[in-house]
């Protein structure tokens, strides 16, 4: 083909190629316009990426670059300087103790003084790649950026030992990613510019064991009385476990918590290599030191000792920790009354001057309206044993509650029962002293405090025993109490025993006061507290309790109507009504030493509508209580003269305040007018003066009972062999 005929075809074939492109050109600009926007907009987001990206990693590695260059690595002397904390009673100006931290005698030790095995211990609860970490832990800065911006209370954690160092010495515990960040950037320069046995060292010397230590020489001496240097490996191991929670981990709080973390602690050395695994299978949990000794800087050496012990105790369940209370200088307002405390303790001091040096006291007042405690003696030794703290049998003074459970049954204050002996099962019930009413109300048998009334009251009711449980649980008998290996008023975890009407079971004298202030408080529950108000010294308010409506545990008119069968008891009691006639409902309550014929416990628990006192008195070590004159103790002793005393002297001055008038349960309202009191010889003839008395209420369900003809009761019952219910007065 000549190149013209070429040229033509080419031409042609152009023209035809233009000819066609011009044809569909439409069509084809249509579809290439969406996929070119397309490309140029994944062009922009990719683009958009790659910056952010990049942003992420310039911006924050310029901050930590100029952080890193202007931050100064701290030494152990800018520890956070360590602050008093002021304890007050009520009126917030009268201090009750001071929470000093340990601190100012701290001492500081070289690394070379700490046994190697101490080293290996901390190093294998706290941090186990210390050696060779750079000094933080990313993942754990990841864990806790994410938990503060989800709001997790768990927020933290993960922290190496330097960071833990670092946040101690410097930027605190406040959660926030700010200060997460800070602690990082210090930590990673120390790193740089610190050994590792300078950083463990500091570190060594300044952490928080508990206790008020700081620092391992501190923690070695409140924990063992012993130097650094004499720790066993079991022993700093122990410390060692104690640092992730002092507070929770205390030997005497949380015995079973801290074994798991010292097994986890010494398993963690001997994955280290530092333990062998046959040293470490023949290892026992070492004895501890108690907390509570008189060399103790914290330790309150008078009466103010254990509220101050109840005062941390509420600290730490309200989540403020240790190292708050050490550092921030905190000002903390009690409920303790002044006055109502000075009362408590004038009290114990003239009525127990003169008495046998055995006899052991506590009192309780507690503010039936909201629950706070106006006063409070646990025993003269604050580092001692707490007495008001303690389980104790409580005798009569918790017949009240089988009344509480017979009143929700609708068996009203008019219902009358026998008060002859009687045998259950082979076993002889009777009253201290042969006293009998005849067939008289209960509520003049709570008045007289006669076993057999209220034994027959209980079986009465259809599983009697257990709702006589649950009605004290109701009023504020709490169900776990530390001391007790089982759930309270049961047999050893199981139903309780129908002795429980007579006080066979043990309760706080704390639970006792706050029980009956339910009962002051018409059925209204107030959880009993220490603690009104938590200031820090830079103003910052921690904690500020409100006014709580309380909680509705008992109908008003159950309650009430147990105020108006109380209310004569304590005149009835050796005559210690209030000062002028004031109103107070009150009850004894006596428990025998097995059958020595002898008393072991004491009671007088009673209230006003504003103020519930509960008394005990007894021994150290449960042995016979006896006065000055060589007389046995009863709740109408010593006990009701304690009670008397103290509640004439907080109340002194105040308005006095009238009980309301109880809606009726069964037809009656209030104690009724003719008691039922007859000569008792079995004939129900009424005692001389008295009129005859209206039909009785009869109340079904007592099965067939024995009356012997004994010449003298027994002073105490047998339920089982080797279980002895006490015969109360």
């Amino acid at each position: 083909m000549s190149p013209s005929n070429r040229s033509s075809a080419t031409g042609g074939d152009q023209s035809s190629a233009r000819s066609g492109k011009s044809a569909n050109s439409p069509r084809s600009s249509k579809s290439a316009k969406p996929e070119k926007k397309q490309r140029s907009k994944w062009r922009y987001v990719r683009r958009t990426i790659y910056v952010l990206v990049l942003l992420m990693i310039i911006v924050p590695a310029s901050v930590f670059a100029v952080a890193y260059s202007r931050t100064d690595v701290p030494r152990p002397s800018d520890m956070q300087t360590n602050q008093v904390s002021t304890i007050y009673m009520a009126d917030g100006t009268t201090v009750l103790g001071k929470v000093v931290p340990a601190e100012g005698n701290r001492t500081e030790v070289a690394l070379s003084a700490i046994p190697i095995h101490v080293r290996d211990s901390v190093l294998s609860a706290e941090d186990r790649n210390f050696y060779t970490n750079p000094g933080f832990s990313i993942s754990g800065f990841a864990r806790a950026a994410r938990d503060n911006v989800m709001g997790k209370e768990s927020a933290g954690g993960g922290s190496t030992i330097t960071q833990q160092y670092v946040k101690n010495v410097l930027v605190g515990d406040k959660r926030s990613i700010d200060r997460k960040l800070r602690e990082l950037v210090i930590s990673a320069k120390m790193a740089r510019e610190w050994s590792k046995d300078d950083i463990l060292a500091a570190y060594l010397n300044t952490i928080y064991f508990g206790r008020g230590a700081y620092g391992i020489a501190a923690a070695s001496n409140a924990y063992f009385d012993k130097p650094v240097s004499e720790l066993s490996v079991e022993e700093g191991a122990v410390l060692a476990s104690v640092i992730q929670s002092p507070s929770f981990l205390d030997p005497e709080t949380n015995l079973s918590a801290l074994q798991a973390r010292w097994d986890y602690v010494l398993n963690g050395m001997v994955e280290l290599g530092s333990l062998t695994k046959t040293d470490r299978d023949a290892m026992q949990f070492p004895a501890v030191a108690p907390a509570n000794r008189p060399t103790d800087l914290n330790q309150a050496p008078g009466p103010e000792g254990h509220i101050k012990t109840q005062v941390l105790k509420e600290l730490a369940e309200a989540g403020i920790s240790d190292q708050t209370l050490n550092t921030a200088g905190l000002q903390i307002t009690t409920t303790i009354d002044p006055v109502a405390q000075e009362a408590a303790l004038g009290a114990v001091k003239r009525n127990l001057d003169g008495e046998p040096e055995d006899l052991r006291t506590a009192v309780v007042s507690i503010d039936p309206k909201t629950g706070g405690v106006d006063a409070y003696y646990g025993g003269d030794d604050g580092a001692g044993f707490d007495y008001a703290q303690a389980p104790l049998q409580t005798g009569s003074a918790f017949k009240v509650f089988g009344l509480v459970a017979a009143l929700m049954e609708d068996i009203p204050l008019s219902a009358r029962f026998d008060s002859s002996p009687l045998t259950i099962n082979g076993v002889t019930i009777g009253n201290v002293g042969g006293e009998s009413c005849g067939r008289c109300t209960i509520a003049e048998a709570l008045k007289r405090s006669l076993n057999t009334s209220f034994y027959r009251l209980m079986l009465s009711m259809e599983n009697g025993a257990q709702k006589i449980a649950d009605a004290a649980h109701l009023a504020g008998i709490p169900e776990q109490i530390p001391g007790l290996d089982y759930p309270t008023l049961t047999q050893e975890g199981g139903p309780p025993e129908n002795g429980i009407v007579l006080g066979q079971y043990q309760s706080r004298v704390i639970d006792m006061a706050s029980a009956y202030a339910t009962l002051a408080n018409s059925g209204v529950y107030q959880q009993p507290h220490f603690i009104q108000k938590v200031v820090t010294a830079e103003g910052e308010v921690l904690l500020d309790r409100p006014v709580s409506p309380g909680e509705r545990r008992l109908d008003a008119a159950v309650a009430d109507n147990i105020t108006q069968a109380m209310l004569p008891i304590a005149s009835y009691s050796n005559g210690h009504a209030l000062a002028g006639g004031r109103p107070s409902a009150a009850k004894t309550g006596t428990a025998q030493l097995g059958d020595t014929g002898q008393n072991k416990d004491a009671w007088m628990v009673g209230y006003t509508p504003s103020l519930s006192t509960a008394v005990w008195i007894g021994t150290s070590d449960a042995q016979a209580i006896t006065n000055s004159y060589g007389g046995l103790i009863y709740g109408s002793g010593v006990p009701a003269d304690i009670w008397k005393s103290t509640m004439d002297g907080a109340l002194k001055g105040s308005d006095w305040e009238s009980f309301p008038w109880p809606d009726p349960i069964g037809g009656q309202a209030g104690v009724p007018a003719n008691s039922g009191v007859t000569s008792g010889d079995g004939t129900g003839t009424p005692t001389t003066g008295a009129a005859a008395p209206p039909a009785p209420i009869e109340v079904p369900g007592l099965p067939p009972i024995e009356v012997p003809q004994l010449p003298q009761l027994p002073r105490q019952i047998e339920i089982l062999p080797g279980i002895v219910i006490p015969l109360p007065g």
